[in-house]
């Protein structure tokens, strides 16, 4: 007689070396638990049930992953693992075996590869971090726009703007002494200064004529 363990077993599959859909090579194993159903088909219809059933899911994991790309292989671990269990669980019913459950453990690619997509995946982020920034001076700039209608406006709304801006830098700047000047007054002084240039500009165009006529 042969005595049968009917408890359930674990079995952790090597790391296969898999060549993937989009040609990458790639590490993968995982993780069986299974047990006898049927002692006597166990005895009877295979001859050594248990490594039978470990060579199988080693050769399992290995076709079903040469079907899928990198990417799903690393993203859907889950619908991976229940593809293995349906196609264990069939391929072992007539040997009295139970595949309860199939799990994807660790999926290993190499260095070179890894490097690639980290510098693949800092330049997906730097792209996105430069849409978002023009998004904001987009933004900015249609405030400002916006500012600058409200200001023309109301005159006053700028005198608000120069006190906001000087409690400001008072509250950052401790060190720097301010001398606040009233916008009116900056503004009579441009004037005075633009009206005081006019005459200057005449003198020395007359005196320029003058200097043409001598010389003629």
């Amino acid at each position: 007689y042969e005595k049968i363990d009917m408890r359930t077993k674990t079995y952790e599959i090597p790391p296969q070396e898999i060549l993937t859909k989009d040609s990458v090579t790639v590490f993968v194993n995982a993780i069986m638990y299974y047990k006898v159903r049927d002692p006597e088909s166990a005895v009877t219809n295979v001859d050594d049930y248990s490594g039978s059933a470990r060579l199988l899911a080693a050769t399992t994991l290995r076709n079903v992953l040469g079907t899928k790309n990198l990417g799903d292989i690393l993203s859907e671990r889950e619908s991976i693992a229940h593809d293995l269990h349906e196609l264990l669980l069939e391929a072992t019913e007539p040997w009295g075996v139970t595949v309860e459950r199939v799990e994807v453990k660790d999926v290993r690619v190499p260095e070179q590869l890894m490097r690639a997509m980290a510098a693949e995946a800092e330049a997906a982020r730097n792209a996105r971090a430069k849409v978002i920034a023009a998004e904001g001076e987009h933004k900015a700039s249609r405030a400002l726009r916006h500012a600058v209608d409200i200001i023309v406006d109301i005159p006053s709304a700028l005198q608000l703007r120069y006190q906001q801006s000087l409690n400001i830098i008072s509250a950052e700047n401790n060190s720097t002494i301010i001398f606040p000047v009233p916008l009116h007054i900056i503004s009579y002084m441009m004037g005075g200064a633009r009206q005081s240039q006019k005459p200057t500009i005449m003198k020395t165009h007359q005196e320029y004529q003058q200097l043409n006529e001598n010389l003629m």
